[in-house]
């Protein structure tokens, strides 16, 4: 069982993730994600998509032409999880 965080857990998590918005109504986070054009933002959902099945942990994203919005969340645990936070970093490394 995926365990969900800790107030202090979540807030010392987002510490590290800048760039991260915490939605508190999901306990989850969210990211806005622009790019040049379709096909920047279309290789990057590419990328995610990889890491997300190789971890076994998918997101909740959208695309519009350059944009990519991504919400994580661990509905096993009922909200946000260190599997998030993981997830997170490595959207993050993607984008350098």
């Amino acid at each position: 069982m995926v365990e969900r965080l800790s107030e202090l857990d979540r807030d010392e998590a987002l510490d590290g993730l800048p760039e991260w918005d915490w939605d508190e109504a999901r306990d989850a986070i969210t990211r806005r994600f622009v790019f040049a054009d379709f096909n920047e933002a279309f290789g990057f959902m590419t990328r995610v998509a990889l890491l997300a099945e190789k971890a076994d942990h998918h997101p909740e994203w959208s695309n519009v032409w350059n944009r990519v919005d991504i919400m994580l969340t661990t509905h096993d645990a009922g909200g946000l999880s260190a599997r998030d936070i993981d997830m997170a970093e490595a959207i993050d490394a993607l984008v350098g």
